[in-house]
C-alpha cells in the first residue's frame, strides 16, 4: 500500500513569513511602544509542503482568503505577548488549511418518512378547514 502524501507541517512552518505590527486595543502605553500584533503570510503556490492537488484545492476553497499576490494572511493581536500571538496565528493558519483540505462527505438522499408526509397533509387540511370556516354564509 502506497501512503498518500499530505500537508507537511514542518516544511510549511519554515515557509511562513512573520511580521510584527503595532496592535490596537488594551495594553495602555505598551500599545504605542511595542509591536505585539502578528501578521503571517503563507504563499500557497510556492509551498513545497503541499502537493499539487492540495494547492489547487486550497486556491479553490480559500479563494476569498487569498490575496492578488497569492498568499493567505492571518493576523492575531489578542494577547499582549508577541510570542503568544505568533503561536495563535500559526495554529489558526494550520486549522484553516486543514479545514479546507477536508473531504466533504457525499450526501446520501433519504426517503421522506410516511409520518412526515401524513403530518404535512393533515396540517394543510387543518389550515384549509380554518379558512373555509371564515367564509360568510347566509
Amino acid at each position: 500500500m502506497a501512503k498518500h502524501k499530505t500537508m507537511n507541517k514542518e516544511i510549511i512552518q519554515t515557509e511562513i513569513q512573520y511580521k510584527a505590527v503595532r496592535s490596537s486595543g488594551a495594553g495602555g502605553q505598551n500599545v504605542n511602544k511595542v509591536a505585539t500584533k502578528v501578521q503571517i503570510q503563507f504563499f500557497v503556490e510556492q509551498s513545497n509542503g503541499l502537493t499539487a492537488d492540495e494547492k489547487s484545492t486550497l486556491t479553490e476553497k480559500l479563494a476569498n482568503r487569498i490575496t492578488k499576490e497569492g498568499f493567505i494572511m492571518v493576523e492575531c493581536g489578542e494577547t499582549r505577548s508577541q510570542l503568544k500571538n505568533k503561536e495563535l496565528c500559526t495554529q489558526r493558519l494550520f486549522m484553516l488549511l486543514e479545514n479546507a483540505l477536508k473531504k466533504d462527505k457525499k450526501r446520501i438522499a433519504t426517503k421522506i418518512p410516511k409520518s412526515v408526509i401524513k403530518k404535512r397533509l393533515e396540517d394543510k387540511q387543518r389550515i384549509a378547514d380554518k379558512k373555509e370556516n371564515r367564509k360568510f354564509r347566509f
